[in-house]
């Protein structure tokens, strides 16, 4: 049971409050989301929470980000959810906004690039830890080894695009699930189907509306514009949480678009683990990099706000849309059966985002061969750099094997990659 209802001013300072300590990852924000909202506050019931995480973590996007503007939601109403949503998102970008300036100010001299070598190796180890703890939830049954195994040689050896992995997944899992969708005879009323789809039409129009403006008032080859587009396109596909989505971020930035450097996407992740707020708050300092390279710090600016935009607009769409039918969603086997595919597909998509990082990080040169529709990632021995390969065996010990907080890690690995530097 839930305790008096909180007045809204109550529940706006809880927020802001969850948003400048939302540090860790998904895991922890919902962990802290808990403690207040079930545990300390008690005004949602422990069932109520769980149903909404798992609701949340059927959408693609943030699940952490968008369990708090559906909590905010059940509270207050739509106002309750944007405030919810929104103190948790903005005290994580601020920051992100503030460290992409200085990384592009600063990010090639020696210092700075000193610091980065300890916390690439951090990142190396962060995917494989983010990569066992999602094995373990998606795996359970032998042809989703197998979906992981399809998915890692499509996207690492055929580079096959995110999407499409995710819609091939998603067609097994929903042809190949068991059991019947049960009629629900208490069906929604009229009222509700009509606020919904209002609800659905005008998040939509917020959404693409101001991208289709930028579109015909700058071209569809403008800077702003591609950002725009490929941040909606990430929006609709980020099922399986950031790990998975920088994947398909990494191969258009830094491969199809040469917006940054396979190095900078490693950075980009990094800085993201250091800040509140959700892990896909990436994608602003990938923004920002870009403008900032094409047109300096105005650019830079703008680019970083649509692709906030783009990103963020989205969560509310399925939250607000969606949120009024979660008790329905476990009554719909083949839809979970498809959600399940497409997690178990990301396990694939994630040990191949590993795979880049450290031959990236571990490498000063690496070559992409192409033969026919087969890609190969082709490391250049003699650029082997031990530094990093020392820093990643340490960094392995605090986070696999000590279990240290994420927090500690990356300081000690910043501070031990300017001391290796000096050797």
């Amino acid at each position: 049971m839930t305790s008096s209802h909180p007045n809204l001013k109550e529940a706006a300072a809880t927020w802001l409050k969850i948003g400048f300590l939302s540090f860790g990852g998904p895991a922890a924000q919902i962990a802290l989301m808990h403690k207040v909202l079930v545990d300390e506050k008690k005004w949602l019931s422990e069932k109520t929470y769980l149903n909404a995480l798992s609701f949340c973590m059927l959408l693609p996007g943030p699940e952490a980000m968008q369990l708090a503007a559906w909590s905010g939601w059940r509270l207050h109403g739509t106002l309750g959810g944007l405030i919810a949503g929104l103190s948790f998102i903005m005290p994580g970008a601020l920051v992100m906004l503030v460290l992409a300036s200085l990384y592009a100010a600063f990010g090639t001299a020696p210092l700075v690039a000193a610091l980065f070598l300890g916390i690439k190796a951090a990142v190396i180890i962060i995917v494989i830890e983010a990569l066992l703890r999602i094995s373990k939830r998606a795996l359970k049954r032998r042809d989703y080894w197998v979906l992981a195994g399809l998915a890692f040689v499509a996207i690492f050896f055929f580079s096959v695009p995110f999407p499409v992995i995710i819609l091939v997944a998603a067609l097994y899992g929903y042809f190949t699930s068991h059991g019947r969708e049960e009629v629900d005879d208490a069906s929604p009323q009229p009222a509700i189907l009509k606020r919904t789809i209002l609800t659905a039409g005008f998040w939509l129009a917020l959404w693409v509306v101001p991208l289709g403006a930028l579109w015909l008032a700058l071209g569809a080859d403008d800077l702003l514009v591609q950002v725009g587009i490929l941040f909606s396109k990430l929006a609709v596909v980020t099922f399986g949480g950031a790990y998975a989505v920088l994947t398909y971020l990494g191969q258009e930035v830094a491969i199809n678009r040469s917006w940054l450097t396979a190095n900078e996407m490693i950075d980009a992740l990094g800085l993201a683990e250091t800040t509140p707020g959700p892990l896909i708050l990436v994608t602003e300092f990938v923004a920002y990099l870009a403008g900032e390279k094409a047109g300096g710090v105005v650019m830079g600016l703008a680019a970083a706000v649509v692709g906030l935009w783009a990103t963020f607009v989205p969560c509310f769409l399925w939250v607000f849309t969606g949120a009024p039918f979660i008790d329905r969603l476990d009554r719909a086997p083949k839809l979970s059966g498809a959600l399940a595919a497409i997690t178990a597909s990301v396990v694939g998509v994630i040990l191949n985002l590993g795979i880049w990082f450290a031959l990236h990080t571990l490498f000063g040169s690496v070559k992409q061969e192409q033969h026919g529709p087969l890609t190969l990632w082709l490391p250049d021995v003699a650029s082997f750099d031990w530094r990093a390969a020392a820093l990643t065996c340490l960094a392995g010990v605090l986070l696999l094997r000590l279990h240290m907080g994420l927090g500690k890690v990356l300081v000690l690995m910043a501070a031990s990659g300017l001391l290796v530097s000096q050797i």
